[in-house]
């Protein structure tokens, strides 16, 4: 049984962006939103220290600070600062991602046929996924659907959650394995997710800090597997 709401989503968006160390690629990011979703547009600065904050705003964008580092840590503290947002919409800050396929993320949600929706990157550009990045996502999908009976493609960070599922989700912060810790939380909760196909592209500047490595890459399948593992067992 669902404990998420079923009747119509109302217009409002927010577009949150976790970055750090992206400032020669966040601004075109930013100014790639779609102006006709209603959307505000936060980045979280997660310890930056080459002026990618400064770019964000200038560009436009809400510019929230999280010190504390880490993935989830920035996509917690955009959740949180999206008060009043019906949907919630994260994209890396880096230009792999294409902003202007958020209508494709967020219109199953108002449709009111999915309250989580992810971006497959199964149109990805040559080179932009490593070997061993799209063979830990494939292995991080199998055990979501083996465990939890959700069956995704990938378990990638281009993605538009229903807020209000997202708010009852009790989330905390971590560097890795957020993403798998919400669809985990979720699944458990019978909320609905979904997935629609997105491009992924090289990035425009800078470096990855987990998928550019094969150590980091590691650390992440690590998380990603034990939190999947953990969550299968452990009590709400």
């Amino acid at each position: 049984m669902t404990a998420t709401p079923t009747g119509a989503v109302p217009r409002g968006c927010a577009v949150v962006i976790p970055a750090r160390n992206e400032a020669g690629a966040i601004a075109n990011v930013v100014a790639q939103i779609p102006r006709d979703i209603e959307a505000e547009v936060i980045v979280v600065d997660n310890g930056s220290t080459d002026g990618t904050g400064e770019a964000a705003r200038m560009a436009g964008a809400r510019v929230v600070v999280e010190p504390r580092r880490g993935y989830g840590e920035a996509c917690r503290a955009g959740a949180a600062a999206a008060e009043g947002a019906a949907i919630i919409v994260f994209i890396d800050g880096d230009g792999t991602m294409d902003p202007g396929e958020i209508p494709r993320l967020i219109a199953p949600i108002l449709a009111n046929e999915a309250d989580i929706v992810c971006g497959s990157r199964s149109r990805a550009d040559p080179g932009s996924l490593p070997l061993h990045q799209r063979v830990g996502n494939r292995l991080a999908a199998g055990l979501l659907s083996m465990l939890y009976g959700v069956r995704l493609e990938e378990l990638g960070p281009y993605r538009a959650v229903r807020a209000a599922t997202l708010a009852e989700l009790g989330l905390r912060g971590s560097r890795y394995a957020w993403v798998a810790e919400v669809l985990a939380r979720a699944a458990r909760r019978g909320a609905r997710i979904t997935e629609v196909e997105v491009s992924y592209r090289r990035r425009i500047a800078g470096h990855s800090k987990v998928g550019g490595t094969v150590r980091g890459s590691l650390g992440a399948g690590l998380a990603i597997v034990g939190t999947l593992l953990w969550r299968r067992i452990a009590p709400w």
